[in-house]
């Protein structure tokens, strides 16, 4: 009987459906260091932007959630990259993407925290192409996040967050939300990029 490895798996979901969800991707472990990595940096979290560059804005009546940005200033960090510089190499091998390179913060969701309904990139104005969303703890309650079937209000699929378990989808093709917290979650969100550039300028992250 032929075994399937989790690459295979979630390559096969992502083909047929364009999202997956990978339990227990990320080991224990580095999961560890990460939520201490955000221990350590708890006091630089700060108040989400939406938009990008000179676009960007504070609207907490969209989003109230608190994020840090990967500087690669911890271990952890910088395994973690490593971990998503594996699947983005993955993708472009099976899917020839031409993914760029991988952006990502952590996200910290506190009690009524929430990230209303959203597209991660907009169709031929973005450079972003999969979303990745790691949970780091798992919350008893709140913070689920919904993804919308493409061009409908019908739901594709609710993801309770549970530590180690990674989801990617499609950027342009799915909405989706981040419901209202209850416990603290925290979360790495990420995108694999494609490259933007102009006159030879490399288009910058976020």
């Amino acid at each position: 009987m032929k075994t399937h490895s989790i690459a295979d798996i979630y390559l096969t979901d992502i083909e047929n459906t364009g999202y997956a969800i990978i339990h227990n991707a990320i080991n224990e472990a580095l999961i560890a260091d990460l939520v201490a990595d955000c221990y350590r940096i708890n006091p630089d979290f700060h108040t989400a932007a939406i938009g990008r560059l000179n676009q960007q804005q504070i609207d907490t009546t969209i989003r109230n959630d608190k994020t840090y940005w990967f500087d690669s200033s911890s271990q952890a960090q910088i395994t973690y990259l490593a971990t998503m510089e594996a699947i983005r190499t993955r993708l472009n091998r099976t899917f020839f993407l031409g993914l760029f390179d991988y952006e990502c913060h952590y996200a910290k969701y506190q009690n009524g925290d929430f990230y209303k309904k959203h597209y991660d990139a907009f169709k031929g104005r973005s450079n972003r192409v999969f979303t990745t969303v790691c949970y780091l703890n798992t919350p008893q309650s709140g913070g689920e996040l919904v993804i919308y079937k493409p061009k409908s209000k019908d739901i594709a699929t609710t993801v309770k967050p549970q530590a180690g378990t990674l989801v990617l989808f499609e950027s342009e093709r799915f909405m989706h939300e981040v419901l209202p917290a209850v416990d603290t979650r925290y979360s790495i969100a990420g995108w694999f990029r494609k490259n933007a550039s102009i006159s030879g300028i490399i288009d910058p992250p976020r």
